[in-house]
């Protein structure tokens, strides 16, 4: 089997050291010019538990998890809780090698550690592989670890029986040891690493023709391997940040930990609170006091910032939050990736709520959006949201490093400069913060410009109330329509200049095509590499991934819909919730409209998407293979 992509799986237990030593893999593929996406699955466990990594690496771009995979890297979970297959988990240190053998390809690949695991102890094994073709190599990688050190070093030792049987130099692999380790560490690492390469290349017999792709043509420029954790964190940096507040919820600490990491280099201060309220809380006063901030959760903890975040729409305070979807409700499935908190994010907090949303759909989208956050929370002094999940969480992939190039913004907004509040105070006595029609401001649709504590003449009152124009408490009706009207009326400017100045919804396809799959956030690379599938089988199918979600991309959303057919909304939740948000901005299309939901706990893959499409349009599709669901908005 030579396939023209390498999709690596490395199994074993939370805590034994399959994410770092993944991501050095990941990184090797990268600097031998291939292009790399990384999914990551693992339990809600400290230690112990299946974990499981895929690399996927291709000299053509890759936009998504693969079908399947063809290499496993099996180690055994060495923090088991009970290895008897009698116990309620099963035998979990069998895990990484019996879970793993359902999605594996056929002529697929299989090193497994010999010295933790017995594949006498997994049903009908030999039949299986025999079966499947699959390739099977039992390597003692944790005695060859404990023969030089310590039994954590099987990894580097299956990281080379790897490179030697697929054929990959190992010059990048030792260049990323040199760089993460030192001294006697790096020297017995290196050794593992040799020996599990020399004794694979001569003492086994290479039954399997599966090899590491080639970098043909090398990657467009400098390549650099990010997930959408680091692409708001380093947007929010580039635009200013310099603040932000915590508190640790899975899947969002990616996002707080890389903050926490870099805004001391640029002067800035990171917080950890005591709980989600305190942590909105605190980056609102950190905005009202002037600086750029930010704060976030996951679902359960940004159900805590609701109050804070009405008092911001308010008190018109602006501020950005991150919001990491995983699988509920309640605790749910911490650790797995699913979108199921699109309404919760619209519509929490108090009365008419006034906020941005945007839903990236991978890194590069994750940094330009989170900027354009940023940008649209300080000139319109709103809350602006960036909604993500687990998968763009925690996913790795190859992105230009252009991308991050551009130019920093610290420009704090709309904010009146002291000379003019020397002339208002001359004029009116007292600043009107809340202005019904501020001239100066009225560029930006509604707003009112705000002052910075210790500007003088810029005293102000801020109230979660209604109030005036100077901030008292006001139950006058003609004040309360002014105020809500004119806050009302920035979500109309910010949609114009969306429509205007960004294009937050990619159109992916053949222009004049049939049919149409609408998706948004991180669905987007899978929905696109199955449309490529699609195509490429005969049929006639593009794509549109939604980013604006609040104020919503109508024009666009609109244009696309009347141009198809009928469109397939893809989406990772039980209720179908941003095919109804689709039909409350735009209901004429509904009958135009079916879903296609998986909610698991594992992102689609291209063939998911392609039969869910091939199902719907009465192509022959088995779905019955998958876990999705398809279903029609008008209920027939």
């Amino acid at each position: 089997m030579t396939d023209d992509e390498l999709i690596w799986r490395i199994a074993g237990g939370s805590g034994d050291g399959i994410d770092s030593t993944s991501q050095n893999f990941a990184k090797a593929m990268m600097r031998s010019g291939l292009n790399v996406f990384t999914h990551r699955h693992y339990p809600s466990r400290i230690r112990g538990g299946h974990t499981y990594v895929e690399i996927r690496a291709k000299d053509d771009p890759v936009k998504s998890r693969g079908d399947g995979y063809n290499f496993l890297l099996a180690l055994g979970d060495s923090f088991a809780r009970n290895p008897q297959e009698e116990a309620y988990y099963g035998n979990e240190e069998i895990k990484p090698l019996s879970e793993n053998l359902d999605e594996l390809r056929e002529g697929g690949v299989i090193v497994y550690d010999a010295g933790l695991l017995d594949t006498d102890e997994i049903e009908n094994f030999d039949e299986r592989v025999e079966e499947n073709d699959w390739h099977v190599y039992d390597l003692d990688l944790r005695g060859l670890a404990k023969e030089h050190g310590r039994e954590v070093m099987r990894n580097t030792a299956g990281v080379g029986a790897t490179a030697a049987l697929l054929d990959i130099d190992l010059a990048p692999i030792e260049s990323l040891m040199e760089d993460a380790m030192s001294g006697d560490v790096l020297e017995a690492n290196l050794q593992i690493l040799h020996e599990a390469y020399e004794s694979v290349r001569d003492d086994y017999e290479h039954t399997h023709d599966l090899r590491a792709p080639k970098a043909e043509e090398g990657t467009d420029g400098e390549q650099v391997l990010v997930s959408g954790s680091h692409g708001i964190a380093y947007g929010a940096l580039d635009e200013g940040c310099r603040f932000i507040s915590g508190y640790p919820m899975t899947p969002w600490t990616d996002v707080f930990t890389i903050m926490t990491q870099h805004l001391p280099e640029f002067g800035g201060i990171s917080e950890q609170v005591e709980d989600e309220i305190a942590a909105a809380s605190l980056a609102i006063g950190a905005s009202h006091a002037g600086a750029k901030a930010m704060s976030g959760s996951s679902g359960g903890g940004f159900a805590l910032m609701s109050e804070p975040l009405g008092l911001a729409e308010m008190t018109e305070t602006p501020i950005v939050l991150v919001e990491a979807m995983r699988a509920g409700p309640s605790t749910g499935m911490p650790t797995k990736p699913e979108q199921g908190d699109l309404e919760h994010v619209l519509y929490t907090s108090q009365g008419d709520s006034n906020r941005v949303v945007f839903a990236p759909g991978d890194p590069a989208e994750a940094y330009e959006q989170t900027r354009k956050a940023f940008e649209l929370a300080y000139d319109y002094q709103i809350p602006a949201i960036v909604l993500y999940d687990q998968k763009l969480s925690g996913g790795h992939q190859t992105v230009s490093e252009a991308v991050f190039d551009e130019e920093p913004n610290p420009d704090l907004g709309s904010v009146v400069s002291e000379q003019d509040l020397e002339e208002a105070a001359q004029e009116a006595g007292r600043f009107k913060r809340f202005m019904y029609d501020d001239e100066e401001g009225s560029g930006f649709g509604g707003v009112s410009r705000r002052s910075l504590p210790g500007q003088k003449g810029g005293n102000y009152l801020a109230s979660g109330n209604e109030h005036n124009e100077v901030g008292h408490i006001s139950e006058d009706p003609d004040n309360r329509v002014i105020q809500m009207n004119r806050r009302m009326a920035k979500l109309d400017a910010i949609h114009e200049e969306l429509s205007e100045n960004a294009d937050h919804q990619p159109v992916y396809g053949p222009e004049d095509a049939e049919y149409g799959v609408l998706s948004f956030g991180s669905t987007k690379g899978v929905v696109e590499e199955a449309v490529d599938i699609l195509n490429e089988d005969g049929h006639s199918v593009k794509a549109m991934n939604v980013s604006d979600i609040m104020p919503f991309a109508n024009d666009e959303v609109t244009a696309f819909l009347e141009s198809v057919d009928e469109a397939l909304v893809v989406e990772m939740n039980a209720t179908a919730q941003f095919r109804r948000h689709i039909q409350g901005q735009l209901g004429r299309f509904g009958d135009k409209l079916y879903s296609l939901l998986k909610y698991d706990g594992n992102p689609f893959e291209p063939s998911e998407v392609a039969a869910g499409f091939r199902a719907r349009i009465g192509d022959e599709a088995d779905l019955s293979q998958y876990n999705v669901r398809i279903e029609s908005a008008t209920g027939d």
